[in-house]
């Protein structure tokens, strides 16, 4: 049976979600990735009230929607990240509050542990975010940077969210991890290392995302071959790189969209990523669950991206074969 096919809201809460469900069930979407942020999914009221998620459910089903997983990667950004201001802008202002950077980050985490119990309340049992990291700045190691540093990133990672992961043990529910450059993981190995850190916890697995490994030349294929049982959700979401002798891949401080960059966000479809490649891995490791379009590209209309992508995920997904096709030669 193929996938679901369903689409992470993140980039369209500029819209109502009532209006968002009629678009994506008009585009084919099986179901949404709610986002925890403009009205989606209010983490709070999920928590408190208990007719909040009912009627969320109501609302999507009222399009012939489901939903497998919800996302708070805003927050989960200011767990572990050195605080500055630009994180005013994506934190809800309770989380915010005086802007104390280490009060930020406790609170962030609470908010986290909540988002955890939304998602139990609303019978789902992912939750996609990140996770921040407070050694992301000492990426290139000049000054000459001491590896006791970087070790000491990881177990403030670990540290922070072991308390995390036991709220979603208790309630059922697993941390779906996007690697990601500015987070504690951004290629394979330190995607091995982050799991080695919080001692390999079921409850901490990962949300796939081939754009981000892509520009970065990490193989997106490898990456489900080597974390095969943990990845927990899926994000179809594409990129080109476009290096021409000017730019490389560090963008030099161009905004999304400009076409000097050396690398860019692409509508599924219409980069560079390998997504035949991504689904045979799927196949072989099993991977049962939604194949989530979060869209990004500056230079299409979004609507007529949303639907192209969803017809393109469509078909591209297959089952793995049932029978060795060798059977057919024998006596």
């Amino acid at each position: 049976m193929p996938r679901p096919v369903t689409l992470f809201t993140g980039q369209w809460a500029d819209l109502p979600l009532k209006v968002l469900a009629e678009k994506a069930k008009g585009w084919g979407y099986d179901g949404l990735e709610l986002a925890c942020w403009g009205d989606h999914f209010n983490v709070k009221k999920a928590v408190e009230d208990p007719g909040y998620c009912k009627d969320r459910l109501s609302l999507l089903s009222k399009h012939g929607l489901k939903v497998w997983a919800i996302s708070n990667h805003l927050v989960g950004q200011a767990v572990c990240d050195v605080i500055d201001k630009r994180h005013k802008a994506i934190l809800p202002s309770h989380v915010w509050r005086d802007g104390d950077p280490e009060g930020v980050r406790r609170r962030a985490a609470e908010e986290l542990m909540n988002t955890a119990r939304a998602a139990a309340n609303l019978g789902v049992d992912v939750v996609v975010g990140f996770t921040g990291s407070s050694i992301w700045h000492l990426w290139y190691f000049f000054p000459p940077t001491d590896m006791a540093d970087v070790d000491a990133g990881f177990k403030d990672f670990a540290e922070r969210f072991n308390p995390i992961l036991d709220v979603f043990e208790e309630v059922g529910v697993k941390f779906a991890f996007e690697v990601h450059p500015t987070e504690i993981a951004y290629d394979i190995y330190t995607a091995e290392r982050a799991l080695k850190e919080i001692n390999y916890r079921k409850s901490f697995g990962f949300n796939f995302d081939p754009s981000h490994l892509y520009w970065q030349m990490v193989d997106p294929a490898k990456f489900i071959d080597k974390f095969g049982d943990r990845i927990y959700h899926v994000h179809v979401k594409d990129a080109v790189r476009t290096i021409d002798g000017y730019a490389g891949i560090l963008s030099s401080h161009l905004g999304f969209g400009d076409k000097r960059r050396g690398w860019d966000f692409r509508s599924p479809g219409r980069g560079a990523v390998n997504f035949e490649e991504i689904i045979r891995a799927l196949n072989r490791v099993g991977y049962k669950g939604p194949l989530s379009v979060e869209w990004e590209d500056m230079g299409m209309d979004r609507e007529f991206g949303a639907k192209e992508a969803c017809e393109f995920v469509k078909k591209l997904d297959f089952e793995p074969s049932k029978i060795a096709f060798e059977k057919a030669f024998a006596k």
